[in-house]
């Protein structure tokens, strides 16, 4: 059932509103990873014009190719966006960890009521906080006001779920109908044991905490050993990943770790913008991260 269980909507909805603290009128929709849906939702929203950052996850750019609408990168201040039918926004950001502010959320709400654009908020990284600018959901700021928000979660993230293609949407109770008679003709439907599994993993936050902390000591692991090797970290407000840089061509400090055994992600993979940066991940195990930090510092 594209819709999900009944146990599933009431479970994803009880977190929407605990963790994500949305209220009045929404909709949730469980979805085969968050991949599929950013993959496909200019197309399935019927989009002709899509923003998207200009330092950003590449699926937001597939998505206006797959759709063939007119994508452009933008900069986070919605004051210098164009009109468009579709607006993406990611915080935590993948790759930089940067946050939005409640105000930067505020002015993009403004921006989407003033050219009735649908925002769509990535919050894959929201439950990994690494300092205290602690992220929080559009839905939250929105207080109620859910016309044109769709905040989109991965399972993946939170829970460890990656093989198992799971995410889902909150939001807009309009948009998310609409988007639900799309997907079930096109048959995108979570299977039955995977919605049982997103039920148990929403009913239970202490996983996602302990998860959190280890992402946390990693970086207090990693992020040392960088900074003695020259690296500037740049944002890495929160989410599993180091954005550093060493104010060179980002395929040369990939080169210079690669000859450490450690491999790194060249920034121009999310944009022309982050050439100079380089995208560290956490995701290694806790041995294999200090064994990282000790190969980078015993080599200077």
């Amino acid at each position: 059932m594209t819709t999900g269980t009944p146990e599933l909507r009431e479970a994803m909805r009880t977190w929407a509103e605990k963790v994500l603290g949305a209220s009045g009128d929404f909709d949730v929709l469980p979805t085969i990873g968050s991949k599929e849906l950013v993959a496909f939702l200019p197309t399935i929203l019927e989009a002709k014009t899509l923003l998207f950052p200009k330092i950003a996850y590449p699926t937001y750019l597939v998505g206006s190719i797959i759709s063939q609408a007119k994508s452009t990168a933008v900069d986070i201040d919605p004051s210098s966006w164009p009109a468009a039918d579709i607006a993406w926004i990611n915080s935590p950001s993948n790759p930089t960890g940067r946050v939005h502010s409640i105000e930067e959320l505020e002015a993009t709400i403004s921006y989407s009521k003033k050219h009735g654009t649908v925002i769509v908020s990535d919050e894959c990284y929201l439950n990994f906080p690494a300092t205290d600018k602690v992220p929080t959901s559009i839905l939250k700021v929105a207080k109620g006001e859910n016309k044109n928000l769709i905040a989109v979660h991965s399972m993946s993230k939170r829970s460890n779920l990656a093989g198992y293609r799971a995410g889902l949407i909150v939001g807009d109770s309009q948009l998310i109908k609409k988007i639900l008679e799309i997907r079930k003709h096109a048959g995108m439907m979570v299977p039955l044991p995977v919605q049982r599994a997103m039920t148990a993993a929403l009913g239970d936050e202490v996983h996602v905490q302990e998860q959190a902390a280890r992402y946390r000591k990693r970086r207090e692991v990693l992020r040392p050993a960088l900074e003695a090797a020259g690296f500037n970290i740049d944002f890495t407000e929160a989410g599993l990943y180091i954005w550093c840089t060493r104010n060179e061509s980002d395929w040369d400090s990939v080169a210079w770790l690669a000859e450490r055994g450690i491999l790194a992600t060249p920034g121009n993979f999310y944009g022309d913008a982050g050439n100079r940066h380089i995208r560290v991940a956490l995701t290694a195990t806790d041995e294999q991260i200090a064994m990282a930090a000790s190969r980078i510092t015993n080599s200077l």
